[in-house]
């Protein structure tokens, strides 16, 4: 599956949540009901996914968690905000290097219009 196709079958699951559940939920919510969403539209994941950091040698864990790896491709850093800052973006980064995935999508479900509350980042 190529990632534009990859993408935006996600986006269409992100839609669908956003859509029956709206704003305000605890980001765990929006989780586990995007990983049901991903699972009736067959499409691979892994959620809340560990990521050792790598010092000197030894691989750490450290409590790095991935909301969720989509078809070992794509990670998906889930959030429900007032604002998105650069912190969240950090995070996404540090995810995308400890998982060696080139490709990310930051999705804050406190949007209106969830066109506004998605943000797509490349390594």
């Amino acid at each position: 599956m190529e990632f534009d196709d990859l993408s935006h079958r996600v986006i269409g699951c992100v839609i669908e949540v956003h859509r029956a559940l709206g704003t305000g939920l605890l980001e765990s919510a929006y989780e586990q009901c995007l990983a049901h969403e991903l699972a009736r539209n067959e499409i691979g994941y892994m959620r809340q996914d560990p990521q050792p950091v790598q010092h000197k040698g030894v691989q750490l864990d450290c409590g790095y968690r991935i909301d969720l790896l989509v078809e070992d491709v794509l990670i998906l850093e889930l959030k429900s905000e007032t604002q998105l800052t650069g912190i969240h973006e950090a995070q996404l980064l540090t995810h995308m290097k400890l998982a060696e995935v080139k490709t990310g999508l930051l999705i804050n479900f406190n949007v209106t219009k969830l066109k506004d509350g998605i943000k797509r980042l490349v390594l």
